[in-house]
Formats: structure tokens, C-alpha cells, sequence
């Protein structure tokens, strides 16, 4: 019996090693959570051709929305290991969403291979220039006058912009209500015509509203104050070190993908990252590079999943 076992285990390993010979030799899908537009999206499609060149194949983008990433991080999930089927890891769909939500159609911790970190961004509460405040301490107080007046818009119920915009109501004695959208694409594009007055979104996305003054920031979430937006306070400044997380956007693929494949897509994103004009679009949207093992990214999608559900627990949090 003993004997058989290693024989399969070897038999696995054999395959798996000859698949991985052979990889790439068709088109990969990249499969994006979300709709077009929002920060996924774009570290997606800045990596996605030097990627394709470093693995001598087409990497190819299919945004895939819904459920707050939940329906596109679902279908990653099912896909075959092969390596073919890819899909952009966010907080949203590994940490957020799964504290959050008790009826997930998959286990976060255990349903995928992470494969790599790409890039670390900051998060920034926004709001249309029509808003009455353009600082956070004008910003608290006109919440705190009109409790319920205002809504804010994010990329989907149970998504990263949802959670910590509810842990900031939570922590700054604030009502707010939320309207839950397909990404951050249309939640951005909606808080820019002023349907919405408000949103909290990925700085990447954001930033090019706020630079043509179409959104006013207002806080950020990162490790101290950004270059592309001196003047904004971030939340450990305003005394809401809690909401002060940055996001996580990184590739992985469904759980039991072959070692040597994980390893040869790890590899093409880091080549494709040692482009400086790669760096540098990235770079720009005030993100940064992280570039790590898959081991490291793993490690990184449990630790902010438990940070959440202690967000989630201690604030008693629940979906809408």
C-alpha cells in the first residue's frame, strides 16, 4: 500500500513537471474581479503585456464583475490548475469580503495558489468638489451634523472601500450610507457626475479624477503622507490608525497549480517588473512595488484576512 502510494505521488509529480516543460503554449487568461476603470484593472493591464513577453505568450484581461470581486475570484477558484487560469488577488476578495461575508462560495485560505504580489496601494476617502468640506476636520464635522444625509459609493458590497469605510463610520461616530457598485469604475464615475457625494476607493484609480480636480481628497490610508498628495492627512494622522490599511493587488491561480508553472509566473512578473517604464506606471499611481515569493504573498493574504475578521468581530460588522 505503501509502496503504491509513493509510486502515485510520483506519477503526480512526473506530470506535473512535464506540464510544466511545456508552459506556456496557449493563451492565459488574467482574469479581473472587477469592471474596467477601477485600480485591479490597472495594475492588471500595466502587467499583463511585459508579462506575456517575459513568458512568450499572450496574457490575456477578462474582467469578470460582481458580488464585490466574490463572483470573478469564485470562478478563478474553480478553474483547472494549469496555469491557463489566472485571477488579480485584492483584499476585497481574500480578506475583506471573507470576513465579512458567512456565505462565501469559496475558502479564501484554502481554495487558491498564491503566486505573487505586484503592488501594495494606498486607499483615499474622496468626495465631488460640490461637497460642502475640503479637509477631513470640515469633512467630520458636516457628517456629524447631518447624520444619514450623505452616501458614499465603493466597488462592491463586502469589497476593501465597503469595510473600511464602515470601520471609519464605526470609529468616528458617523452615519454614512453606502451604495455598492460593480467596481470602482462606475462608483468613481457616479461620485464624479455628483450622483454620489462621496466615495472610498483605490488611490490608483482615484488619482487621476483628484489631479484634474474633479474629486476633492480628503484622508488616505498608507504609511505617511503621499507625494502625489502632500497636503492630505492619512488616518493614523487624524487619529483612525484602524482604517490606515493599504490594498494588495497580486496574481494567483486555483489551488493545487504545479510548483514549477507558479514558479515560471512569478519569475515573468518580476522580469516584467525590472522594466523601469513598468515601474514607473505603477509607481506613479503612488502604489508600491513588492515583487514577492509566493510563500511571502501567502502569508500576507492570512494575515489581512484575520486583521479583517478582528475588524469585522470587534466592530460587529455585517454585509447591508
Amino acid at each position: 500500500m505503501f509502496r503504491h502510494t509513493l509510486i502515485a505521488a510520483g506519477l503526480v509529480a512526473v506530470a506535473g513537471s512535464t506540464l510544466a516543460q511545456g508552459y506556456p503554449n496557449k493563451v492565459i487568461r488574467l482574469q479581473v474581479p472587477f469592471a474596467p476603470g477601477g485600480t485591479t484593472d490597472i495594475i492588471a493591464r500595466v502587467i499583463a503585456e511585459p508579462l506575456g513577453k517575459a513568458l512568450g505568450q499572450t496574457v490575456l484581461i477578462e474582467n469578470k464583475a460582481g458580488g464585490g470581486g466574490v463572483v470573478g475570484a469564485n470562478e478563478t477558484a474553480k478553474a483547472a490548475p494549469d496555469g491557463y487560469s489566472l485571477g488579480m488577488a485584492t483584499v476585497s476578495t481574500t480578506a475583506a469580503n471573507p470576513a465579512i461575508n458567512p456565505k462565501m462560495p469559496y475558502n479564501a485560505m484554502t481554495d487558491f495558489t498564491p503566486i505573487i504580489n505586484i503592488a501594495a496601494t494606498p486607499n483615499v476617502i474622496a468626495v465631488h468638489p460640490g461637497f460642502p468640506a475640503k479637509d477631513h476636520k470640515g469633512f467630520l464635522a458636516e457628517l456629524k451634523k447631518n447624520p444619514g444625509k450623505y452616501s458614499y459609493s465603493s466597488s462592491g458590497t463586502g469589497g476593501i472601500g465597503h469595510l473600511q469605510m464602515e470601520l471609519y463610520k464605526n470609529l468616528s461616530g458617523t452615519y454614512i450610507t453606502h451604495i455598492p457598485y460593480r467596481g470602482a469604475g462606475p462608483a468613481l464615475n457616479d461620485t464624479v457626475a455628483g450622483q454620489v457625494p462621496m466615495t472610498f476607493d483605490n488611490l490608483p484609480s482615484a488619482l487621476p479624477f483628484i489631479q484634474s480636480n474633479r474629486l476633492v481628497p480628503i484622508v488616505v490610508a498608507a504609511p505617511q503622507r503621499l507625494a502625489q498628495l502632500p497636503q492630505v492627512p492619512t488616518f493614523k494622522e487624524v487619529g483612525l490608525e484602524p482604517v490606515n490599511r493599504m490594498a494588495y493587488y497580486g496574481i494567483y491561480g486555483p489551488k493545487g497549480m504545479p510548483r514549477d508553472i507558479v514558479d515560471k509566473i512569478n519569475a515573468g512578473v518580476r522580469k516584467a517588473l525590472e522594466d523601469p517604464a513598468v515601474r514607473k506606471r505603477i509607481e506613479d499611481t503612488g502604489s508600491i512595488i513588492i515583487a514577492n515569493t509566493p510563500e511571502q504573498f501567502g502569508e500576507q493574504i492570512k494575515a489581512e484576512f484575520e486583521v479583517y475578521k478582528k475588524v469585522v468581530d470587534s466592530a460587529k460588522l455585517k454585509l447591508d
